[in-house]
């Protein structure tokens, strides 16, 4: 549903949507969408091709970087063999946590992160760190943890400057909304910053 609304609802405002993961050395991979029903087929669920391998991008060329709720954080996270124990160090360099970092360290960048999204970060806390946030329970001791400020508020959308992070799938729209008007308004202040 989430990456639904912004393959659909982002190309009508004229912005192109590029979906990045692993692609283990394959020109493209077809993922399967969160099971909402153990009596759902999985053929019934539709398979979301993508073929932008995370490894190779940079987040410079993009105006938004989101990462999706649930457990992508967690998957993009793990690249270890399994089994592995690996160790601290290894922990932030995953190429989707060094993508997101990246984007974390440009100011220019939006950032959006919904619900359990905010996982992709806590590898590297010096990210979150005084930054205010609203997230999903779950992983709320981790945010916190991390350094991140607990921000919750009646929208249950919280926006720190080029960060935006949303409560749960529930605020989508607000989150989708404010995404859009944080882009807008700092496009428009950078703008303005550089005519004068």
């Amino acid at each position: 549903m989430e990456i639904d609304c912004y393959r659909t609802r982002f190309p009508k405002l004229g912005a192109q949507v590029d979906l990045l993961t692993y692609l283990w050395g394959k020109p493209e991979r077809e993922l399967v969408p969160d099971i909402d029903s153990p009596d759902k087929p999985i053929r019934d669920l539709g398979l979301l091709k993508v073929n932008k391998d995370v490894g190779k991008a940079n987040p410079e060329d993009y105006d938004i970087v989101i990462m999706v709720a649930n457990y992508c954080a967690v998957r993009l996270r793990e690249i270890m063999p399994m089994g592995s124990l690996g160790s601290p160090e290894e922990v932030a360099t995953p190429p989707a946590v060094r993508f997101f970092a990246g984007a974390m360290e440009n100011k220019r960048i939006v950032k959006g992160a919904m619900c359990h999204a905010l996982w992709i970060l806590t590898p590297r806390p010096d990210l979150l760190k005084g930054r205010k946030v609203i997230c999903h329970t779950v992983v709320l001791a981790d945010v916190i943890n991390a350094g991140g400020i607990y921000a919750p508020g009646a929208s249950h959308v919280v926006v720190d400057d080029d960060l935006v992070t949303a409560r749960s799938a529930a605020d989508l729209d607000a989150y989708f909304h404010t995404l859009v008007e944080t882009t807008v308004q700092r496009s428009a202040h950078s703008h303005t910053h550089h005519q004068a």
